[in-house]
């Protein structure tokens, strides 16, 4: 063995001399270049057709007809539960920046939902771009406040 990369080579035997397809009979892989006799597969690219290939049988994807639409201007919110805010000291204003900050949400869309799954057994300052109405009603029951953060528009 050398010292150096450039004189590493395999160890004899580990390496096989690569087929040299369609290079005449005496190759051994002459003639039909171990693709066997006409059909699909002997073809250029005849392997893969892709997920929705049907044998040339009308595809499902383009059997069945289209339906509904995607709304490019809905908005996606980020919701939290009443029950998350679990562990939080009372008094403490809770918003986006502050849920991010201590991994109860792990990026926010186009705004905060508030819902009212859970109970909220102290006061927060909550503010948040919508509350469900349960929401709303706990964390006011609770002694604390819930604000909506005003879209300027």
């Amino acid at each position: 063995m050398g010292k150096f990369l450039s004189e590493m080579k395999a160890p004899h035997g580990a390496t096989k001399n690569k087929k040299r397809l369609g290079r005449g009979d005496a190759s051994g892989h002459g003639g039909t270049s171990t693709k066997g006799h006409k059909g699909q597969r002997a073809r250029a690219g005849g392997y893969h057709k892709g997920p929705t290939f049907e044998g040339g049988q009308m595809p499902l994807v383009r059997r069945v007809p289209k339906r509904g639409f995607t709304n490019i201007f809905r908005k996606e919110f980020t919701v939290v539960n009443l029950g998350d805010f679990e562990g939080i000291p009372a008094g403490t204003t809770v918003d986006a920046a502050y849920l991010k900050a201590n991994n109860k949400i792990r990026k926010l869309r186009d705004g905060l939902k508030i819902l009212g799954v859970g109970d909220l057994k102290v006061a927060l300052t909550v503010v948040a771009d919508k509350f469900s109405a349960t929401a709303k009603e706990k964390i006011e029951k609770s002694g604390g406040t819930a604000k909506l953060i005003q879209v300027a528009s």
